[in-house]
């Protein structure tokens, strides 16, 4: 079991959508809010990466998104990266052994979605 700090997204932005991210600490079971999302989202996934940033792949925020951030834990700050080449929602994020990030699915507000991206 690990005793490290997760993130995950709380608040309410203008949107009425999540917009800054709370870290848990399960040794002492309290919450502690850190630096906000640049664009508040839902329906997306969050993947640990290797070197312990945080990737947050699409969801949606009035409309399915495409947009990708980076979240650093040391520094509490969120960094947006390269955007996807389709909005989707729904849809899953896999580490694979190289260290890649394969998203794939979902839904893009109007069909279900076969494609699949690496980041």
């Amino acid at each position: 079991m690990s005793t490290s700090p997760t993130s995950t997204s709380s608040s309410t932005t203008t949107t009425g959508l999540p917009g800054h991210a709370e870290l848990y600490d399960p040794t002492t079971g309290s919450w502690t809010t850190t630096g906000s999302m640049n664009v508040a989202r839902e329906n997306h996934t969050a993947s640990i990466l290797g070197n312990g940033t945080v990737l947050i792949t699409g969801g949606y925020n009035t409309s399915p998104l495409n947009s990708v951030e980076l979240y650093d834990p040391i520094t509490g700050s969120w960094t947006s990266t390269g955007n996807m080449n389709f909005a989707r929602e729904y849809h899953t994020a896999s580490i694979l052994a190289n260290g890649k990030v394969l998203v794939t699915g979902g839904y893009n507000g109007s069909n279900s979605l076969n494609s699949a991206e690496l980041y």
